[in-house]
């Protein structure tokens, strides 16, 4: 709490005593660091050096694209990522691997490890490292391989490093490129193993492949002439293809039947109407006609000239235009024989179209019976076709993989790339590194050592300036049967004769006590300087104290509340961070601090619908803060109230002093709030209340003792002089 820290401390490190002790003590601090430099370099000429040597693996796709079938390249095959090169890893410590190594290279026959060191079982016998004896000797040189094996792949590559430490230098590349050289054969071994179980899966999947191919084969051969599907040109059935030619022929038969028909009908009218024969198309292009028009032609120019001379009865003249009248009815009735061979062909053509609607209306239905045949005809070839298609596929992967199996041909997709050399320098110890590091870490902790050493005994404290320490308030308290209410005479009287020296927060026993203690200096008038029961003196006793939270009990209820606030607010004067807990049950004072208004509080954050930067808030007449009462369910909060020492200790460590007003509260509630510098405050309106009395006597008899009475509201009684504040009720 810095601002009781600062009025109840008087002493502050000095930083300049502090920091000379350093230079006091600095051939003490140069010399130890200088033994322990000395101890770490006689350690490093005792230990044995340890060599470590390294070998590298790159793990990329060895395939290439005249091994792979249909053209295939590495490209196209998928690489390991991260999780796979990790994967990789964990396969090159395996158990399987190390333990053929160990036996390749016989680790189990020398004493680095296949007998524990002597520190081991110096260890072993402490009970600080497992008994080696304990377990197998081929468990033990597993273990202590690993000890000395260090696999892991670099970042944002495909690359595996193995490292492997030994004391012997020749042994660690030894071990290195065997534990590499292992991985390599494990995983071409993997590879054989996969192609086998392939080949031998293969197999039978292709005799049973072949024989249901044959079957699906023989269902579509068979299926097409039990439905009659015979198929024409383009792979289509015959049945569709005379559908095709019948439609085609009715279109032609109906195209010939209308232009019959349209023949005629223009004969027929030009017949009708006496029009000129010469007129119509058909008539014109009939030979007959032809012949006839150019006897008729010839005719009227014989008329023509002999008119010239003759006269129209002449008789050559009669004879000629008898010959043409005969040749225009001969020319009518070549057009009347056109007009009927003309109805015949529209006649046949009709015959003809009726023929082929028939023909066409029983090839549709043939058609549709062949069209759902050959939906089952195409599933048949499907399904045959799969399963074709499929054991081409798995005879190809068969033959490839008997292929490779036969000419031993099966490229691990790793390699090895840096093949680990004999070590000329070991590893550990490194001298001149372990002795620098020991040396500046013992000035380090030598220094510390002796900073230390100076701040607890004291000589690097100094007293703060300008801070005056204020008394502790002790009060003259009548003995017990003292008469209630004495006069002035009478109480300095007995302070002479028998005085006893009180502490200011026991409360009395009884409401005769605490009236004795209110009338004492409420009858005192200018002989006492400041009421040590007032609103000043409680703040100044808090802070005195070093109290970091002040549990208020109110018997009296609002009344008694009332000086909570003026408390809160004369700390918060003192420049201290103040907040007041406002759990009266009624929220008054809260209001009054908040202008009348209701804002979420305590029984909110206890509810946890809000958080702590909902509920806290300033108080409209002074620096302190307030958390009101709240506006969640009370039954749902107190639910909850385990929780309110959890957050009382999480406002102690954001401001100075927590003031709770707590109301009439039992001292039993009391007890569950109180922490490790608490302060029990009892707030007294009218000494005559029986609640008062009632409320001491439950705190003295739970063990509350040491309470703090506040009389900062006394009706009808004026301020004691050197107070000067006003009455808190009226200030709320």
């Amino acid at each position: 709490m810095s601002g009781a820290g600062s009025v109840g401390n008087d002493v502050d490190i000095d930083l300049g005593a502090l920091f000379a002790s350093l230079r006091r003590h600095w051939l003490f601090i140069v010399v130890g660091a200088l033994v322990l430099a000395a101890l770490a370099w006689l350690f490093c000429l005792l230990a044995t050096p340890k060599y470590r040597a390294e070998t590298r693996i790159l793990i990329e796709m060895r395939e290439s694209i005249f091994t792979r079938p249909n053209g295939e390249t590495a490209a196209d095959r998928p690489v390991l990522n991260q999780e796979g090169v990790k994967s990789q890893v964990e396969v090159v410590t395996s158990s399987d691997l190390l333990k053929k190594v160990s036996d390749k290279l016989k680790l189990g026959d020398t004493d680095e490890f296949g007998r524990p060191s002597l520190v081991s079982r110096a260890l072993a016998a402490l009970r600080l490292k497992p008994d080696p004896t304990q377990i197998s000797h081929e468990e033990y040189v597993l273990r202590e391989m690993r000890d000395h094996l260090q696999v892991y792949s670099v970042p944002d590559s495909r690359v595996i490093v193995v490292q492997f430490s030994s004391e012997d230098p020749a042994l660690a590349a030894k071990a290195s490129n065997a534990i590499a050289d292992e991985y390599i054969t494990l995983q071409r071994a993997a590879k054989l193993q996969s192609t086998d179980d392939a080949t031998g899966w293969l197999e039978p999947e292709i005799a049973d492949l072949t024989k249901r191919v044959k079957e699906a084969e023989a269902k579509v051969a068979n299926y097409r002439a039990s439905s009659d599907l015979l198929v024409g040109e383009n792979d289509s059935p015959i049945a569709t293809q005379q559908l095709s030619e019948i439609t085609s022929e009715l279109s032609r038969v109906r195209a010939n039947r209308a232009s019959s028909e349209a023949r005629a009908a223009s004969i027929r009218r030009a017949l009708e109407t006496g029009a000129p024969l010469d007129t119509v198309p058909d008539i014109v292009s009939s030979g007959l006609m032809q012949r006839l028009r150019e006897r008729e032609i010839q005719l009227n120019a014989q008329i023509a000239d002999l008119s010239t001379s003759l006269l129209d009865g002449h008789p050559r003249i009669r004879a000629l235009r008898s010959q043409l009248t005969d040749l225009n009815q001969q020319i009518r009735a070549e057009g009347r024989k056109i007009l009927e061979s003309l109805e015949n062909e529209a006649s046949i053509s009709r015959m003809r179209e009726t023929e082929l609607t028939r023909e066409m209306n029983t090839m549709k239905a043939q058609a549709a019976r062949a069209g759902d045949q050959e939906v089952e005809l195409r599933a048949l070839q499907r399904e045959a076709t799969a399963q074709r298609e499929l054991l081409e596929t798995y005879l190809t992967r068969y033959r490839e993989a008997a292929s490779r199996t036969g000419r031993n041909y099966l490229p691990v997709d790793a390699r090895i790339f840096s093949r680990a050399d004999t070590p000329a320098e070991p590893y550990f110890p490194k001298t001149l590194p372990i002795v620098g590091a020991t040396f500046f870490a013992g000035l380090l902790l030598l220094s510390i050592f002796v900073l230390l050493r100076e701040l607890f005994s004291g000589r690097a404290m100094r007293p703060v300036e300008g801070v005056v320490r204020e008394p502790a308030s002790e009060i003259q308290m009548p003995v017990a049967d003292a008469p209630v209410g004495p006069s002035p005479e009478r109480a300095e009287a007995e302070e002479k004769a028998s005085p006893r020296t009180v502490h200011p927060a026991r409360p009395a026993a009884s409401v005769e006590t605490i009236q004795q203690i209110y009338d004492s200096y409420t009858t005192l008038g200018e002989d006492v300087p400041e009421n040590p029961h007032s609103v000043h003196a409680i703040a100044s006793r808090l802070i005195e104290l070093g109290m970091t939270r002040g549990l208020v009990v109110s018997p009296e209820g609002d009344d008694g509340s009332a000086a909570s606030v003026h408390l809160t607010r004369e700390l918060a004067d003192r420049k201290l961070r103040s907040i007041l807990i406002d759990m009266t049950g009624t929220g008054a004072i809260s209001r009054a601090m908040l202008d009348g208004k209701e804002a979420a509080g305590i029984t909110d954050l206890l509810a946890s619908e809000k958080q702590f930067t909902d509920v806290i808030h300033s108080d409209h007449y002074s620096d302190a803060h307030v958390i009101p009462l709240g506006l969640a369910d009370p039954e749902r909060a107190m639910r909850a109230v385990d929780r309110l020492p959890i957050i009382l200790d999480a406002l102690e460590a954001a401001y100075d002093i927590v003031i709770v007003e707590c109301g009439p509260s039992s001292a039993e509630n009391v007890k569950r709030l109180i922490g490790a510098a608490t302060q029990v405050v009892l707030s007294v309106v009218d000494p005559d209340d029986n609640a008062v009395a009632l409320s001491a006597l439950d705190l003295d008899e739970n063990g509350l003792d040491d309470v703090l009475i506040l009389m900062g509201a006394e009706p009808d009684v004026p301020t004691p002089p050197g107070d000067g504040r006003p009455d808190p009720r009226v200030a709320l």
